[in-house]
């Protein structure tokens, strides 16, 4: 059940909701209680904690979620309870409140609730909700990228071993989570060779007449044209998945004895093979950096604090071998406990993964036993959550809480470092403050073919790439190779949605205007400021004079003539820390060598480079790949394979009859009509 009552109805629409006698089960409501140091202005706390009791007065006793909302109807917070009525009540007491807790509450001007079955359900609600919703005072994920994993298919004659991310949709063993796509890649290379399973697509592998160059350079055994029989094919598969399932040992005893075997009959070359398919099983296990002997499966976290900032170290042990780490910088208040912090966080990352049989911790969770009985209702196996205080559990835990201590000393180093060089570069272009977000544009084409815009946003943290977008050139007006023309058009789609979505008043406007000349020295930004900005404070484009005035006629267009622009352009002979930057209002100049705000600056150019040729070339290998049957509606892809499975080629069926057409298999003669009407059109 959902409900959300507006805060502006009059204070008679409710009861009072406070309670006539003691009861324990729900939360006793004082009228007045002694005044809390805040902040900000008391009566706001007051304000907020009369709306809070007026949807108190109707709430049951039930478990379930809440939500609680600021006057523009943005979420604040999302939590759980096991008896609503109670735990709502805890924050209409207006006592005993932490500074965070308070502020919360003062900017309450409205709530919705959900009612549960049970507290489980509730949990797992909450941090869906936390994913979706993004509250600012909750513990909020900051990376949510999906894990790769190793699929070794089993859907068909010859299985296919592959990275793998999202659903598990495909028949076939799964291995992972790996903590990223390199440690994939680098794991399914030395699988290859030593187990000499297909990588290619089944499309590739149905229609294959004679073995690929895979085959002879000793990484593939060739099952496409029959170089090594099904049996012994699936005996390879199986030792893959053997070895996969953490019995690494067996499979190279295996090995070891096939290869005397080999050495004793005389056949040194085959021998050979089986010395380079350990060596490679060898690869593998010697880069794992820290194994487990008595863990087989357990995911490990591992919190550290510094300067108000959290870092949370994830390593992942699977079949007694470690599969690599990953480190998160989750947002959470200052005031909240490591406890408080690894809980939320732990709920949230496994809103849309299965968890592992053993969590350890480095800290007590709260409440972890109900964590792991919702961790539990969704795998099907139980989950347990561990404090470990001795033995090897613990040493992993140390090991991982190292390595967050380290990774998070690194990002205050690179923070600092990096408000230095924004507090530089908004000296540089006169600005009247640090930019906050730096939006930088550019364009990729050949020949006006497959045009796309890029944008790159940085931050106070580094590269937000989030916040990056591509912009597919639409104008059909544009002259092929309009670079202005398309930097245009990439503005003005850019700024006339945000003018949209997330209009700003005047005060903000000219918060981030330039000033004439040289600006003032300004203090740096501090890490620990409000949400980033959806509005850029800094603009470059890369380009001239000319690439300039057609943003600024962009801007101007939609009605937005306050957004610092610089165009960068590049030296005479294209070499960097030769550019001359051109700022509206003041002369062409260039930056110092060596200086390092022009080497931040040519790092920024450099990454939009990156993108936007990436994202072309991306859209170009689409284009030259794609077959004209995509464009048939009705045409999937079984009716697809059906076809050129039974005349070849694309050039094939453009010349077959209609009745040729119906006659392949899968194919009625509706399609068969629409495929020759296709290719006929202006017969």
């Amino acid at each position: 059940m959902s409900r959300r009552v507006p805060s502006d109805l009059p204070p008679d629409s409710f009861d009072d909701g406070l309670p006539e006698g003691r009861d324990d089960e729900v939360a006793d409501l004082p009228d007045d209680g002694p005044e809390i140091d805040f902040d900000f202005e008391p009566g706001a706390v007051q304000a907020g904690t009369e709306v809070i009791r007026r949807f108190w007065s109707t709430l049951p006793l039930s478990p379930g979620v809440y939500r609680m909302f600021d006057a523009k109807g943005d979420v604040l917070y999302v939590g759980k309870a096991k008896n609503l009525k109670a735990r709502v009540g805890s924050y209409a007491r207006g006592q005993a409140h932490s500074n965070r807790i308070a502020r919360m509450i003062s900017q309450t001007a409205a709530m919705e609730f959900v009612t549960t079955a049970t507290e489980t359900e509730a949990l797992l609600l909450e941090a869906n909700l936390i994913k979706q919703l993004k509250p600012r005072f909750n513990v909020l994920m900051r990376d949510d990228k999906s894990f790769p994993y190793i699929l070794v298919t089993d859907d068909g004659a010859a299985p296919q071993i592959v990275k793998h991310r999202g659903a598990r949709r495909r028949k076939g063993s799964y291995y992972g989570p790996f903590a990223s796509v390199w440690a994939v890649n680098r794991t399914v290379n030395a699988l290859q060779r030593a187990f000499l399973l297909r990588t290619c697509t089944d499309s590739y592998y149905e229609n294959r007449t004679r073995p690929c160059l895979l085959f002879q350079i000793k990484r593939c055994s060739g099952p496409c044209t029959g170089e090594i029989a099904r049996d012994d094919y699936r005996a390879l598969a199986d030792s893959a998945k053997t070895f996969l399932d953490g019995k690494s040992n067996a499979v190279k005893d295996r090995m070891r004895d096939e290869m005397q075997a080999a050495s004793d009959a005389m056949e040194f070359e085959r021998a050979a093979r089986f010395r380079d398919r350990i060596s490679a099983l060898s690869a593998i296990q010697g880069v794992q950096g820290v194994n487990t002997q008595g863990v087989e499966e357990a995911d490990v976290f591992a919190l550290d604090e510094q300067a108000g900032q959290f870092c949370i170290e994830v390593f992942f042990f699977r079949n007694f071998q470690n599969w690599g780490n990953r480190a998160y910088f989750p947002k959470a208040d200052r005031t909240m406990t490591p406890e408080e912090v690894l809980g939320s966080f732990i709920g949230q990352f496994y809103d849309d993964k299965p968890a592992p049989r053993t969590v350890l911790t480095s800290h007590a969770v709260e409440d972890a036993e109900l964590v792991a009985a919702a961790l539990s209702s969704r795998v099907e196996h139980r989950v347990e959550i561990h404090w470990p205080r001795r033995g090897e559990r613990k040493n992993l835990v140390d090991y991982a809480q190292r390595n967050a201590k380290e990774a998070l000393a690194r990002r205050l180093a690179d923070t600092a470092s990096q408000g230095k060089l924004l507090a530089a570069l908004g000296q540089a272009f006169g600005l009247a403050q640090p930019p906050r977000r730096i939006e930088v544009y550019d364009n990729s084409h050949i020949m006006g073919t497959n045009a796309v815009g890029g944008m790159i946003v940085a931050g106070p943290t580094g590269f937000m790439k989030t916040h990056y977008r591509t912009f597919n050139i639409k104008s059909e007006e544009l002259t092929p190779g309009d670079d202005y023309g398309m930097m245009r058009e990439v503005l003005q789609r850019r700024f006339k949605r945000l003018v949209k979505e997330a209009p700003r008043n005047a005060g903000e406007a000219a918060a981030s205007a330039l000033e004439g000349g040289v600006a003032e020295p300004v203090p740096e930004p501090q890490a620990d400021s409000d949400a980033f900005p959806a509005w850029p404070d800094l603009v470059l484009i890369d380009g001239g004079k000319g690439q300039l005035d057609a943003a600024r006629a962009a801007l101007e267009a939609v009605g937005v003539s306050d957004v610092p622009l610089v165009g960068v352009a590049k030296g005479r002979d294209r070499d960097a820390g030769r550019e001359t930057f051109f700022v509206p209002g003041r002369s062409p100049f260039k930056l110092p060598p060596r200086d390092p705000t022009l080497y931040f600056v040519q790092r920024l150019r450099d990454e939009a480079h990156r993108f936007a040729i990436g994202t072309h070339r991306a859209k170009r290998k689409r284009e030259m790949v794609r077959n004209p049957l995509d464009e048939i509606a009705g045409i999937g892809p079984t009716r697809k394979r059906a076809l050129l499975h039974h005349f070849g080629t694309v050039k094939a069926i453009q010349r077959a009859a209609l009745e040729d057409l119906a006659k392949a298999p899968g194919v009625n003669a509706a399609t068969a009509r629409a495929v020759y009407d296709f290719f006929h059109a202006g017969a």
